[in-house]
């Protein structure tokens, strides 16, 4: 298991993997070269992630919606840069700490299978202040 495969994990423990798939959502659409695939994909991604009542709606503030939804009858490659960092900064300063704390993360830097989570939890014999230094940095991933 990799890094990026481990927080997906992760997040589905939080019901958020909705930001990564978001996230990297956006990063095939700029990678987009013809005129109606970028039309047809932004429109997939606003549908999916940015509409209201979206199925995988991503946690927005009302102006970068509104900003996305006047911007996808005629899309660029850019038009979703500002909540693609939005959502990583809300990864990265939120789930990403927690991430680092996990069980789910312990076994990875360990190299150990992860048990099932029906078994007994592993005791938690660290503090927060061990991790302190550690930068949390989703491009380490990739």
């Amino acid at each position: 298991m990799n890094g990026v495969d481990a927080f997906t994990r992760f997040l589905k423990t939080e019901f958020s993997e909705e930001n990564i798939e978001f996230w990297f959502a956006c990063e095939d659409f700029k990678k987009c070269k013809e005129p109606q695939q970028i039309i047809l994909k932004a429109k997939a991604i606003y549908e999916k992630f940015i509409q209201n009542d979206a199925p995988k709606e991503v946690n927005l503030d009302f102006h970068t919606k509104e900003v996305i939804a006047k911007s996808i009858t005629q899309p660029t490659l850019h038009s979703f840069d500002p909540a693609q960092s939005r959502v990583y900064q809300l990864m990265e300063h939120d789930s990403y700490k927690r991430f680092l704390k996990s069980e789910i993360y312990l076994h990875l830097i360990e190299g150990r299978p992860q048990r099932p989570t029906n078994l007994r939890r592993r005791s938690r014999s660290f503090t927060y202040n061990e991790f302190q230094d550690v930068k949390a940095d989703v491009s380490i991933w990739l």
